[in-house]
């Protein structure tokens, strides 16, 4: 299994800290309001990195942190004249319920900023100590970046060639700095504003070191891999590796993973452009399962745009999966042999070349564009194939590797029952669209395709009904 290390631009064979066993630490939302489609494409993606390595019979101890003290919370807690607590609590709850619709696994641990302070006190306490931090005369700690001899080895930069561009790591309070490049460890707190007592003053910590704490407390000094947006290789993880590894004095992650970003209408997703979505937004027209589907058709590190058509292309490529795994139900159901012939069991063995073929796209930087293909290329093997003459265990079989393919992606081919009914009921709007265009083929083939999933149409006086046969 290889893995694309943005440390060293390269591709690595993944060898962990222990073995058999991957600690995972992907840096999770700050929760200030519904996520939006840009949050989801982190978590689908590495969510599907997980769940291909626990496919693989890797123990993985997955750590996703919700950010929740914020200057954007706080914002819209005096907006609402609330506590910050309120406005973190509801989009954490908001954010689980939108993880759970897309089929976002459960994080081993999903901890929260302000259940960490004390870590974060102990682990700036130890920068001090060590030479690595100062205190200003305010209270303000800031980590002294030029203490860290290989600052810039993630983000590939210097400090040198980043004294032209150091907005990103500006903060108030400029003039208490020693150095412009030195960033926040903990402020001071303002009016209005949740705060923790310290040493050095009553206040919050700094954006960076909460993923440091968290990620050493669940996982160890040492992990496998940290992963995110690519958005945050610099300063948020580049500040990270420098905090964890001057406090702990070891690597701090093995191997840095970042998906690219996320475009809409081939332009950069924002409100004032009128081109962005929340993943409730994106609900309302789509089973999010589509979206999850779209998501997994670009490879992680390749830029991803995002449009109603190229939505509408993923819902049906995703249909044609969905179809074959019906169609496979319904002929075990009405299918007279049990006993693999000798004929099923010599195609089986073909069959098995797309569980390779998966496999190896999957291995090679989990690359999901590729392994989606041999899912593909598999639904397309199992309809030409299978009939109703084939035998229960051949059918059960390919509906089996089917399945388990499905699984790792995250995508469910044994749906609930109403979430199948709204794909019937779908199919039969369609199909009276095209009686009412008199386009007469597609609503036969439409309803051919629900016989052939055992859906039955009839027409009433009150409308179509459809029943299974």
């Amino acid at each position: 299994m290889k893995i694309y290390n943005t440390l060293t631009k390269k591709k690595e064979e993944m060898i962990t800290v222990e073995p058999g066993k991957v600690r995972m630490y992907v840096c999770g939302p700050t929760v200030y309001n519904l996520i939006h489609i840009g949050n989801a494409r982190p978590m689908i993606v590495f969510d599907t990195v997980r769940r291909y390595m626990e496919y693989k019979g890797l123990e993985v101890n997955f750590v996703s942190n919700f950010t929740d003290v914020d200057d954007k919370i706080i914002k819209a807690a005096i907006a609402e004249g609330v506590e910050a607590t309120v406005i973190s609590e509801r989009y954490i709850e908001e954010c689980k319920k939108d993880m759970k619709a897309l089929n976002v696994k459960p994080a081993t641990y999903h901890p929260q900023a302000t259940m960490e302070i004390g870590g974060m006190l102990e682990m700036i306490h130890t920068l001090i100590e060590k030479g690595h931090a100062y205190a200003a005369e305010d209270g303000t700690v800031y980590f002294r970046t030029k203490s860290f001899a290989e600052y810039g080895k993630l983000s590939h930069k210097n400090l040198d060639d980043l004294q032209g561009g150091n907005r990103s790591l500006l903060v108030s309070g400029e003039e208490q700095k020693e150095d412009p490049f030195d960033f926040v460890l903990w402020k001071p707190k303002k009016d209005g504003e949740p705060y923790w007592e310290s040493e050095w003053c009553n206040g919050r910590p700094g954006w960076h070191i909460e993923c440091s704490v968290m990620s050493k407390r669940y996982l160890g000094d040492e992990i496998d891999i940290h992963a995110g947006g690519e958005d945050l290789v610099f300063p948020h993880h580049e500040n990270e590796i420098a905090q964890s590894e001057a406090a702990n004095g070891k690597q701090f992650a093995r191997y840095w993973m970042h998906n690219a970003f996320l475009n809409v209408d081939n332009k950069k997703m924002g409100k004032s452009l009128g081109n962005f979505f929340t993943v409730r937004d994106i609900s309302e027209k789509y089973d999010l399962q589509v979206l999850r589907f779209f998501m997994l058709q670009a490879h992680y590190r390749s830029p991803l745009n995002f449009s109603a058509d190229l939505m509408e292309t993923a819902k049906n490529g995703l249909d044609r999966i969905l179809t074959a795994a019906t169609s496979l139900k319904y002929l075990m159901q009405n299918s007279g042999a049990e006993v693999l012939t000798a004929q099923e069991e010599e195609l089986l063995k073909e069959m098995d070349t797309y569980r390779v073929k998966f496999e190896e796209a999957m291995d090679d930087d989990f690359n999901t564009a590729d392994a989606i293909s041999a899912i593909f290329e598999l639904v397309k093997w199992s309809n030409t194939n299978t009939a109703t003459a084939s035998s229960k265990d051949f059918l059960q079989k390919i509906y089996d590797l089917l399945k388990t393919l499905t699984d790792v992606c995250g995508l469910i081919v044994e749906k609930e029952d109403e979430i199948l009914d709204a794909r019937i009921e779908d199919l039969i709007a369609q199909r009276q669209a095209a009686r009412k265009d008199k386009n007469f083929k597609r609503a036969d083939e439409i309803r051919d395709e629900l016989l052939s999933q055992g859906i039955v149409l009839e027409d009433t006086r009150e409308g179509v009904k459809w029943k299974k046969a």
